[in-house]
């Protein structure tokens, strides 16, 4: 498979995989989105997985490696397009993909993420209380 195309949106990366990934192209993803992350100053990820019919417990461990990775360079994570399919297989596995946001659609992830960056200092206060 080629490499996975990461589109800017503003200060948002966009991955939109478009197919089942190959162990050594979800390697290079991991790269190729932590030095668009770093060169961008991007804000926020969003992995698109709606065209993803398959996952197995090496993509499920990739989704949370990029939701960590992108948490150390200031980025929030967020996975769009899950098939209930892959919901299961996920669950089914045993991977909770801890730290990791979805979102039902590309639409309601962008606003995930914008009701992220513009939460006032206020509101974070509460969080764990």
């Amino acid at each position: 498979m080629d490499r996975v195309p990461i589109l800017k949106i503003g200060d948002v990366l966009l991955v939109s995989i478009q197919g089942d990934l190959d162990d050594q192209s979800v390697l290079t993803l991991q790269e190729d989105l932590a030095e668009r992350v770093v060169a961008t100053g991007a804000v926020g990820v969003i992995i698109d997985i709606t065209a993803v019919e398959i996952v197995d417990s090496f993509v499920g461990r990739m989704l949370s490696t990029i939701a960590g990775m992108s948490r150390m360079l200031d980025a929030e994570t967020i996975v769009v397009g899950m098939r209930p399919a892959v919901a299961i297989t996920l669950v089914e596995l045993g991977l909770s993909l801890g730290g990791l946001r979805t979102a039902l659609d590309l639409e309601k992830g962008i606003a995930l993420l914008g009701r992220t960056a513009s939460a006032p200092l206020d509101d974070l206060s509460a969080v764990g209380q």
